[in-house]
């Protein structure tokens, strides 16, 4: 593949440009995740084209379709492009602050928005320099079109072709206000508590819940009606905290109200199988310093923070 002069446009630059429109399947999306304009995207790969002296793409109304020559160029700069990168974590020097320095990190809104914070700080504390987009999103994260290098990502991951990476298990707890106790005049029992007000955690459970003995392994699923039903962690604790009823919740988040008496757990022994909690990130031949510093980081912090075992 010999590639002639390209009137002073970086080859690398053209070679990153085509990776992206193959792989977002649109000059727009890819304009976007370049941040420059669509004109611009289409000039690159003209003169890619020009430079190769061969057609890479057919383009139609709707779709884009590569052409032979366009599918073998595709997978040659994946290669040139990992082995650049390569090179540049080695030597230390960048051609482009995009191409080295931005972690864009999609994380859930219940964690995102505090919890993870701490973590963010220690890691650009330690890699200066690093831009981090750190995007609040409880959508199926779309590596492709979005541009994400990582997710935290909560709950069994079923997305094939992405490496997920366990970090923590966060526990959940069966929890009450005193004021609630005091009216339903019952003791709390495995048998019983199936009969009262629930706030269900749509993502988790609606009207059923699997509870298993921590000292028996015995399990129970019961099935409820929920008073309220939400999608929102920190909407279900506040429905709790106003003595609408029970719920089960992470341990994270209810932990400061159990010190201070706003809330109690209800039977210690009996809880729902701790949630698991992940890094992912597609499948790639190199991965760049920035992100394997992120995940290191997120493992060593991420069970300080939110107040659970590793």
């Amino acid at each position: 593949m010999n590639i002639k002069k390209t009137s002073g446009i970086d080859r690398v630059t053209l070679l990153q440009t085509w990776v992206r429109i193959v792989e977002s399947g649109s000059l727009t999306l890819a304009a976007q995740q370049l941040e420059t304009t669509q004109p611009t995207i289409s000039r690159r790969l003209q003169s890619l084209e020009l430079a190769l002296n061969c057609k890479l793409l057919l383009r139609t109304t709707h779709q884009l379709k590569l052409t032979e020559e366009g599918e073998s160029c595709y997978q040659y700069a994946k290669t040139l492009l990992n082995n650049w990168g390569e090179l540049e974590e080695v030597v230390g020097k960048s051609i482009s602050n995009t191409f080295k320095r931005n972690l864009r990190v999609k994380a859930p809104h219940a964690f995102g928005q505090r919890q993870l914070i701490q973590p963010i700080i220690n890691y650009l504390n330690k890699n200066n320099g690093v831009h981090v987009e750190w995007i609040l999103s409880d959508k199926k994260v779309d590596f492709l079109s979005d541009n994400f290098d990582c997710a935290i990502h909560v709950g069994e991951v079923n997305e094939a072709n992405v490496v997920a990476k366990l970090i923590a298990y966060v526990p959940r707890i069966i929890v009450a206000t005193p004021e609630f106790l005091d009216e339903m005049k019952e003791t709390p029992k495995i048998n019983n508590i199936s009969n009262w007000p629930w706030i269900a955690l749509s993502n988790y459970y609606k009207e059923s819940i699997i509870l298993k003995n921590s000292e028996t392994e015995e399990s129970k699923n019961l099935n409820i009606t929920p008073l309220i039903t939400t999608d929102n962690i920190f909407s279900a604790q506040e429905f709790v905290l106003s003595h609408l009823g029970i719920a089960s919740l992470s341990t994270w988040i209810v932990e400061p109200h159990l010190r201070s008496g706003h809330l109690i757990q209800l039977l210690p022994n009996w809880r729902e199988d701790a949630i698991p909690m992940y890094i992912v990130y597609p499948y790639a031949n190199y991965y760049p310093k920035r992100l394997i510093n992120f995940i290191d980081i997120m493992k060593d912090s991420i069970s300080d923070v939110l107040n659970i075992n590793k």
